[in-house]
């Protein structure tokens, strides 16, 4: 039997080919339909020369023809490469090159930048998607029924991290390490036929293609899909479409908590929710279940896990601020700089093994030998295991402020400040201090209609936190930037000059 991800598909097409598979606005497309586009596309990549193993870019926002486009791609055995629609010509041209793609599906709204990008890299072939168009485009191809036959331990998708500094680095990721995590994920959600997921997350991303996409078409749900996330938008699809999954990054979460009509819309068909991507302020979910009356299931992953890690169980006691415990067939533990284990309590980095690992990093095994130790992942997050083990982020290794020697974990900042009723977000981060070394700051975007100083929101944290950890400089904005899936970019955030020397 092929391990190939596409079976997926394949399988749910077989099973019933008239359910509908994806939503967008009045668009609905049926399995069958999906099935039958995701072979005509493989005809079409055959007939352009590409074979097993060969990398072709993904460069289309959240609409149907991603997943007719996703399927096809890797039915032939092919890896797919996506890419965020957003990038710039020379950064989609470092996303054909590095991986080496034969072939770049870019949307019409982007095609400029993706044939910029493209003809940099020296890739000829580019897919311009447009509705109407590439309908003809595929249906002229002979189409490939065959799902091609592919080892589990063959790369699938090559996903690029962003990281901190640095250019990306292309996660490799296996048939058996998504396949395994969509199931996992679709086993977690129980996500079956009579279910409908809200497709907020891009599809480019590893939450949304595995825990979205994925998930749901290995259950035979329907994926009802948002090309880019508005809030507004978002609940009126949720009561339109009678939504029973809800999968989003925090952000996401306090948008919709926030949103000043969120009454007038009917989410009793809500029965589970996730949230990932980024520590969950507990004040924002236990906002959301009180407004929404559905529990939200706090996870953890990265895009070298697949993403899935851990989750809160549906069928275990959830903890408010936990990432839960291992999702099956997954190790995690909290280690010291040594490697050593960790007792319960104490604040160490997490460090992961098992199927949803990564093979590596495309073609950075230097990258790869320092990511992954004798088998096991470091992640660069921070957090503490209790008794009964369960994993509590405490931050990113590289988030971390070392002020005067002490060390402040931003999270735990912006946790108290988060409780602060007229605070909507906030990020805390460390700003250079000539004489600490580094100092506490925070930026803050306040509620609509809400008005407090940075002198009474010091003063509030104080109350709360040990004194070298409340924020000497405080300052307010509109909107923290964020990444395509919502969250927050702290190295993106302007800081003011001067820092107080309080």
């Amino acid at each position: 039997m092929s391990a190939n991800l596409a079976g997926i598909l394949t399988d749910s097409a077989a099973r019933d080919a008239d359910r509908i598979a994806l939503k967008l606005d009045d668009a609905e497309v049926s399995y069958g339909v999906l099935d039958e586009g995701s072979a005509r596309v493989a005809g079409m990549l055959r007939e352009r020369g590409v074979q097993p193993g060969d990398r072709v870019g993904i460069m289309l926002p959240n609409v149907p023809y991603f997943a007719v486009v996703y399927y096809g791609i890797l039915r032939l055995g092919a890896v797919v490469v996506p890419m965020n629609v957003l990038l710039k010509g020379r950064e989609v041209a470092f996303y054909c090159k590095d991986p080496g793609s034969k072939v770049l599906f870019a949307w019409h709204g982007f095609a400029e930048a993706a044939e910029h990008g493209a003809q940099e890299a020296g890739v000829a072939d580019v897919v311009i998607v447009a509705p109407g168009e590439f309908e003809k485009l595929v249906a002229a191809a002979e189409p490939v029924r065959d799902v091609a036959d592919r080892d589990a331990s063959d790369t699938a998708v090559i996903l690029y991290t962003s990281g901190t500094t640095g250019t990306p680095k292309g996660a490799e990721l296996t048939h058996d390490n998504l396949r395994r995590n969509a199931d996992c994920s679709r086993d977690l959600f129980d996500a079956g036929p009579g279910d409908v997921v809200l497709g907020a997350l891009p599809l480019f991303h590893s939450f949304g293609q595995t825990c979205g996409l994925n998930a749901s078409i290995a259950g035979g749900a329907m994926l009802t899909l948002i090309p880019r996330f508005d809030p507004g938008k978002a609940l009126e699809i949720m009561q339109r479409d009678a939504v029973t999954i809800f999968e989003g990054v925090p952000t996401m979460y306090g948008a919709l908590l926030h949103h000043p009509e969120r009454d007038r819309f009917d989410l009793s068909s809500l029965r589970v929710c996730a949230s990932g991507g980024a520590a969950m302020p507990v004040e924002v979910m236990r906002g959301f279940e009180e407004a929404f009356g559905c529990q939200v299931l706090e996870g953890y992953g990265l895009s070298e896990t697949s993403p899935v890690a851990s989750f809160n169980h549906p069928d275990r006691p959830s903890k408010p601020g936990s990432i839960g415990t291992p999702i099956e067939g997954v190790d995690m533990k909290v280690v010291d700089d040594d490697g050593r284990e960790l007792p319960a309590g104490e604040v160490g980095e997490i460090v992961i093994r098992g199927h949803n690992l990564m093979k590596g990093y495309w073609n950075r095994p230097d990258a790869t030998a320092e990511a992954i130790r004798d088998g096991w992942f470091h992640t660069g997050d921070m957090a503490r295991v209790d008794e009964d083990g369960y994993f509590f982020i405490v931050d990113r290794k590289k988030d971390l402020i070392i002020r005067g020697g002490y060390n402040v974990y931003p999270r735990e900042v912006e946790e108290v400040l988060y409780e602060h009723p007229a605070v909507r977000e906030v990020a805390v981060v460390g700003m250079p201090h000539d004489e600490w070394g580094e100092e506490v700051g925070a930026a803050v975007a306040l509620k609509d209609g809400e008005n407090v100083s940075a002198d009474e929101l010091r003063a509030y944290v104080k109350e709360n936190v040990a004194s070298y950890k409340y924020p000497r400089e405080i300052w307010f904005v509109d909107e923290l930037p964020k990444g395509p899936t919502g969250k927050i970019l702290k190295r993106e955030i302007s800081m003011p000059q001067r820092v107080a020397d309080e």
